[in-house]
């Protein structure tokens, strides 16, 4: 029994705020029942992203719809409130939120008021002042981003099959990915697995005509998987003709041309950042504790350092590990930890409603896995390295049993099993991310928007 009602906010619909609000309904279905605790969830996407799909996603081997957990379905005894939080006062305990219905009814932001607080926020892509980044780079994050980086390749392949200008044929064909950790080289290795495939569906087409390179700021890439398999798969990429450039930045993409650190300079219509991430822009809005990154700082039970009744898990929060060797060191921002902190975070919140001992968050990091196209990856796990088409196996065996819900799994392995049978869909749907272009154009002579006046594409 709790001591008395309790309202509990979980600020972020991702990898904490679902699998925290999915434990909390679980582990309080009668107290929910009885009204004795009000679980509100706040998130600015009606569902959860699977990000470790993405670039499966792009490279079309998986629906845009099997990559997203539709919170309301999930989380059917939570409110779920689809908006943003845009500050906290946790002194006073109320949180501000902005909705479309805020926006339409000419309000700022509503204020809600909590119990106890959860912030789940996540992380946003660390974008440099870089000129031409804002402009022209394209991030991977959401699917969205991913959906569209798709339809982007596959329209500059038309491109370049269309002009008589070797100069925008040139531009089309070279893609720059920014980043060797898991975003930018499973995106990179499937989206090229992709391209590959499409260009035996063009008459004057070849894979050797694109040009792929990766560029990343340090001596290694994959550092999750180890030195020697980042070194395999440096050799893996090289061997398809996709330059890895190592100790190496990108200076300027302004007028469409990749002008990078070494002097190198390549004329492109497509630049994908993945450079590393930073805490949601809300953790700076808030009156708690931060560490010198921006971080939450938290304690090894999950609460936030000297705060009551305030918890956080994930990429927003410094989470000490307590089986590191080395004093003072830091959970890893990843989905390995962000899962299993969700557990012990929800079941902390219970016990503290219900007065009982914190359970400290102790998880050993496991090892990694990395696709690099259809067939192809590495994996460092419990300390064997694995290579080729095991590790793309142990790959594929591993998110799907992470992914939420029996539904969403069963709908991942059919798909999975259907590509095994036939070939691939190489169409592109770019027109889905602005649906009315051509309405607005028939109906009122007015040019199609910019693509750049709407990042999120189709939502």
């Amino acid at each position: 029994m709790v001591k008395e009602r309790a309202r509990i906010l979980v600020v972020g619909g991702g990898y904490v705020g679902m699998y925290t609000a999915l434990r909390l309904q679980r582990k309080l279905k009668a107290e929910l029942r009885r009204g004795e605790v009000d679980i509100t969830v706040v998130s600015p996407d009606p569902y959860m992203t699977y990000q470790p799909f993405l670039p499966e996603a792009a490279a079309g081997s998986i629906s845009p719809r099997h990559v997203v957990v539709p919170l309301r379905r999930v989380l059917d005894h939570c409110h779920v409130v689809v908006g943003e939080v845009t500050s906290i006062d946790h002194a006073v305990r109320t949180a501000a939120v902005t909705t479309l219905a805020t926006a339409e009814e000419g309000r700022t932001a509503e204020l809600l008021g909590y119990d106890e607080l959860v912030l789940a926020p996540g992380s946003v892509s660390r974008a440099l002042p870089i000129p031409g980044l804002a402009e022209y780079g394209i991030g991977f994050k959401t699917v969205e981003e991913a959906i569209g980086l798709r339809n982007h390749v596959i329209e500059q392949m038309d491109i370049a099959s269309s002009t008589r200008d070797p100069a925008v044929r040139d531009a089309a064909l070279t893609f720059v990915f920014v980043g060797g950790g898991y975003a930018g080289v499973e995106a990179l290795g499937e989206l090229e697995d992709m391209a590959r495939y499409t260009a035996r569906h063009y008459h004057n087409l070849r894979p050797e005509d694109m040009k792929w390179i990766l560029v990343e700021a340090t001596d290694r890439i994959l550092p999750e998987v180890g030195p020697e398999m980042g070194r395999y798969t440096v050799t893996q990429l090289r061997r398809r003709n996709i330059q890895v450039l190592l100790d190496t930045r990108l200076e300027s993409c302004a007028d469409r041309v990749a002008v990078l650190s070494d002097g190198q300079r390549f004329p492109t219509r497509t630049v994908v950042w993945t450079a590393g991430v930073r805490p949601h822009p809300l953790i700076a809005a808030t009156d708690l504790p931060r560490t010198d990154r921006g971080r939450l700082r938290c304690t090894a039970q999950l609460t936030v350092d000297g705060t009551e009744h305030a918890w956080a898990a994930g990429d927003a929060a410094a989470v000490p590990d307590v089986t590191a060797a080395e004093p003072g060191t830091e959970t890893a921002p990843n989905a390995q930890h962000a899962v299993r902190q969700a557990q012990v975070l929800g079941d902390n919140i219970v016990r503290s409603l219900r007065g009982e001992p914190l359970r400290t968050y102790a998880h050993k990091y496991v090892g990694s896995v990395a696709s690099l196209g259809l067939h192809k990856g590495v994996a460092q796990v419990y300390g064997r390295e694995l290579k080729g088409y095991p590790a793309w196996f142990m790959h594929r065996l591993y998110h799907l049993s992470r992914v939420p819900t029996v539904n969403r799994k069963a709908r991942v392995l059919a798909e999975w099993t259907l590509a095994g049978l036939f070939k691939r869909e190489i169409v592109s749907l770019g027109s889905l991310e602005h649906p009315r272009a051509e309405f607005e154009l028939a109906a009122g002579g007015n040019p199609p928007h910019s693509p750049s006046d709407d990042p999120k594409g189709s939502s």
